[in-house]
């Protein structure tokens, strides 16, 4: 631990809510942005007590406090040498007022699940970040957040309603409570008197005041939020507003209560082509006058960008070199609503000179495509970067009328400063530019060409613009340096005043908006070392964070990640001592805990498997000795497995006669002894006997998995998985050959997650040979009873010999929910329908595309089927939970209460050992699918 700040913080804070390791520090240093600094400690306080006594110490030591939610702020405003708050683990509240009319939310709360929250009541909030789906709100409104379609109406400031807000001298005040108006003006005088005296500048000078309303008809977040002094009265509002957009550097927002806007269901999509950008923007103005909900302007560089994959329209290929795109899109509360505003909107656009279009399309598949080409070009080229370099995404915002001749000038500035694969996007209609440019930062003339592009840009925006260097991601480091110029020394002058005002010992995030240091924003640049193949096309966005088993427990994908950068950064300096102690750390917290489950590239922007990169660091760290001992396991599996039966049979005997309490005490005693040794948990069941049925003619070859062999038994089920499929077959007509003997035979995913390859692929090569022969030579397809077990045998290709690789290509694997869905359904006749089912979808269901099939069997099985908003990994990961039960806990921490807020008729999933996971998180049984199908026959 950094002994020096952590031994003080142990004076306010308990030791859990304290994290000053060396891998710690590494960890959290980065956000999605462009700037490094190194906190020396990072605490998680989930009390308003906790943060006065934050401030109370940062104000004794003058050890700065930033806060920080997902870290997905671009700008370099949640990074810090300093304490770094994170918020991200608690402060989660989510709660729906006046039927859905407004929203209280704290600040950690992610916006996608907030609209989650307000779904039922068809309202949303009016910030739509391309970031929502990771953005937390205390982001989103300490940044003003918008996005595509709020524009400058519905962003964070003109929604908040009320915020609930600690100062940095330990005052506490709620603008939702009446008396706090009278309190802030006797227990803070001076900063009630001064904000006065602010306003009275503001609306004194006629000259400010227009500049204030005019930069606001435009998308602004640079620097204070000065429209609070024009817009309101009384201090305390003024300030309230004022930390909208105040990027933490005023005080801790602890709640808000947003107002929220209509989320209208029905939408129209097309995508309309024009010959330049010039006339592109010349009718952004009559699409934005037929009440086009979004207007994203795509340039052709951009439409390159993406043009090689398979969902984007042929018509972009032929498209030439200065053509430019909008995505328009309308929507309404109403089918009749949507016709009636589309066939206004259509006269119009017919009368546009148009080069082409993609028809206008109301099926969500289609209009999901064409929102993937608007948000794929940031990854497609972040993903293609020249190693070593930084994908910097920048945001600027000019008046409508200027928009085609900015986009033509920035495109001759990347010309100019040799950007080749800079790219511009953004929201047409409120004039607002995206674009991205990768850049190195290695060496003195990397950040003179830098430095040298953002003056011109400045000049560019600011001068001949008269437009906004930050429209949404916020003034940060980046921009501090320009504040002045775009704002002129007047306004300058009350945002340094009102800084001092709050904070006038300069203890919340300095250096952000407000900096003396007119280079702030080329130094602590991060640089972006090259490590692995696998990971280095990673931008630190933070997308893949909320998706992480281990996210509350060791690491996040981006943590993990940043720390190996850091260890090559170390290596770089020969700073030997500190990179010997990360190395170290790293095993467990990044190697150990991760459960490899792949989740993490679902929501990546760049597709990246941060546990594919874990599983070949396993398999190169492996010992030659722990290579042999694996391919011995491999070579005597039915051996091992006979083994483990006995063991687990006679621990199931044991807890018999200890009233379950048995094995847990004697495993944890020796684990003690033995780290390495597996902890016995409740939902262990005993190992089952499989009733061959080795039928002629069969219609499917049954493999038992042998996590179903070895602990298949149902905790509160007679029945057997395998008796339950052989009983669902019988009245479906299907025959079921299910071998005599499967001691043995594995998909050996035990092997491929723990990085034995060798090992992995002696039991996958004796698996396929033995399968090949029972399914007579791949005449019959083979069911899988374990979701992860049938993904594992579909990615086994690059693991067979030559001789087996042609026989797997004739072989047919079928997931039990691809079974239950397209085989017995249409077969069985159902005589029951239960109310309420929970579903637990494991990870392999989404690798597999199989929600589908897991929906319609709860369509056919129950009134009311539910999949929890917050289901996710479990991390169990085949036998994690065993060795460090803390990672499941925090895994299923959420699902588990959400699933516990209401009692269901049963609970299902499509995995054992994910089964057993939730099953001691939620204390209910969960079953296989095939149970429910059974239940309903």
């Amino acid at each position: 631990m950094h002994t020096g700040i952590a031994a003080q913080l142990l004076d306010i804070l308990p030791k859990e809510k304290i994290k000053a390791d060396l891998i710690d520090r590494y960890a959290f240093a980065g956000d999605a942005g462009f700037y490094y600094l190194l906190p020396q400690a990072i605490v998680q306080p989930d009390t308003i007590d906790e943060i006065k006594k934050l401030f109370a110490f940062a104000a004794q030591t003058k050890v700065p406090l930033t806060f920080r939610a997902a870290g997905t702020s671009l700008s370099g405003q949640s990074i810090t040498d300093g304490i770094l708050v994170d918020l991200s683990r608690h402060w989660k509240l989510i709660q729906p007022l006046n039927n859905g009319l407004s929203v209280r939310v704290q600040p950690a709360a992610i916006g996608a699940h907030v609209n989650h929250a307000l779904k039922k009541y068809q309202t949303k909030i009016g910030p739509d970040p391309a970031s929502i789906s990771a953005a937390m709100m205390g982001g989103i409104l300490s940044n003003n957040s918008s996005g595509m379609c709020c524009g400058v109406v519905h962003n964070a400031y003109h929604t908040m309603q009320s915020v609930h807000f600690v100062l940095p001298n330990g005052h506490d005040y709620n603008t939702a409570v009446a008396d706090d108006y009278t309190r802030f003006a006797i227990e803070d005088k001076p900063l009630h008197d001064g904000i006065l005296a602010l306003q009275q500048q503001v609306i004194g000078s006629d000259a400010l005041l227009k500049k204030i309303r005019q930069k606001y008809k435009i998308k602004n977040t640079v620097g204070y939020s000065l429209n609070a002094f024009a817009d309101h009265q009384h201090p305390l509002d003024i300030l309230a507003h004022l930390l909208i957009g105040g990027e933490g550097t005023l005080a801790f927002i602890a709640s808000a209560i947003l107002n929220t806007i209509p989320d209208k269901p029905y939408k129209i999509t097309g995508l309309l082509f024009f010959e330049n950008p010039v006339v592109a923007a010349s009718f952004i103005p009559a699409l934005k006058s037929t009440q086009a909900e979004a207007l994203e302007l795509m340039d052709r560089p951009a439409m390159a960008s993406i043009e090689h994959l398979d969902y984007c329209p042929p018509i972009i290929h032929g498209l030439p070199a200065n053509a430019t795109a909008i995505l328009c899109e309308y929507q309404a509360s109403s089918p009749e609503a949507l016709e009636e505003l589309f066939f206004k909107a259509s006269t119009i656009i017919q009368s546009m000179p148009l080069i082409g279009m993609v028809d206008f399309t109301k099926d969500a598949v289609a209009q999901g495509k064409l929102w993937k080409i608007r948000k794929g070009m940031y990854p497609s080229v972040a993903a293609v970067r020249e190693k070593g370099t930084t994908a910097m995404l920048e945001d600027v915002a000019v008046p409508l009328e200027y928009l085609g001749n900015a986009v033509t000038d920035l495109q001759q500035l990347f010309v100019k400063y040799q950007y080749t694969n800079a790219i511009i996007f953004g929201h047409a209609k409120e004039g607002n530019l995206h674009f991205l440019i990768t850049q190195p930062v290695n060496t003195p003339q990397d950040l003179a060409v830098f430095e040298q592009f953002n003056d011109d840009l400045a000049q560019l925006i600011i001068h001949t613009y008269n437009g906004s260097l930050k429209a949404e991601h916020g003034t940060g480091r980046q921009i501090a340096p320009y504040v002045k110029d775009e704002w002129g020394s007047e306004a300058y002058t009350i945002m340094q005043s009102l800084k001092l005002l709050v904070d006038p010992d300069n203890i919340l995030n300095p250096g952000v908006i407000i900096n003396t240091d007119d280079k702030c924003h080329l130094k602590n640049l991060k640089t972006m070392p090259v490590v692995e193949a696998e990971v280095d096309k990673c931008v630190e966005c933070g997308y893949c964070e909320n998706r992480c088993p281990s996210r509350d427990y060791t690491l996040t994908p981006r943590q993990r990640i940043q720390v190996r950068r850091a260890l090559q950064r170390l290596k770089q300096e020969n700073n030997q001592q500190e990179y010997d102690a990360l190395v170290k750390a790293f095993q467990f917290a990044g190697m150990d805990t991760c459960a490899v489950d792949g989740m993490c590239a679902t929501d990546c922007p760049v597709n990246i498997n941060t546990g594919e990169l874990i599983k070949r660091l396993r398999r190169e760290n492996h010992s030659p000795f722990s290579n042999r001992m694996a391919n011995t396991v491999a070579r005597n599996f039915g051996a091992i497995e006979r083994l483990v039966k006995t063991g687990l049979q006679f621990g199931n005997g044991v807890n018999a006669v200890t009233a379950n309490k048995g094995m847990a005490f004697i495993t944890r005693t020796v684990k003690k002894i033995v780290p390495g040794f597996p902890l016995w948990i409740d939902s262990i069941t005993r190992p089952v006997a499989i009733k061959p049925n080795e039928v002629a003619n069969a219609d499917i070859v049954y493999f038992p998995t042998c996590i179903t062999r070895m602990m298949g038994a149902d905790k509160q089920a007679q029945n057997t998985l395998p008796a339950i499929i052989q009983s669902l077959c019988d009245k479906a007509a299907l025959k079921v050959f299910i071998p005599a003997n499967t001691t043995g035979v594995c998909c050996g995913q035990l092997f491929t997650s723990k990085g034995f390859s060798e090992a992995y692929a002696i039991t996958i090569n004796n698996t396929i040979a033995l399968l090949w022969q029972q399914t007579r030579q791949g005449a019959i397809p083979v069911l899988v009873d374990v979701t992860s077990c049938t993904h594992s045998l579909q990615q086994a290709m690059p693991f067979l010999t030559e001789e087996n690789k042609a026989l797997y290509n004739k072989l047919r694997f079928i997931d039990t929910l691809d079974f239950a869905a397209d085989y017995l359904l249409p077969r069985l006749t159902l005589k029951r329908k239960l109310q309420n089912i929970a579903f637990h979808p494991v990870c392999s269901v989404h690798k597999m595309n199989l929600m589908p099939q897991m929906q319609a069997i709860g369509k056919a099985c129950a009134d009311h089927a539910t999949i929890p908003f917050l289901s996710s990994c479990c991390g169990m990961a085949g036998d994690r939970g065993f060795y460090y039960p803390a990672l499941t806990h925090a895994a299923t921490k959420s699902e588990a209460a959400e699933v516990m807020e209401m009692p269901y008729d049963g609970y299902y999933s499509s995995g054992k050992t994910c089964e057993m996971a939730m099953t001691e998180a939620t204390g209910c049984n969960y079953q296989s699918v095939l149970y429910l199908l059974d239940a309903c026959c």
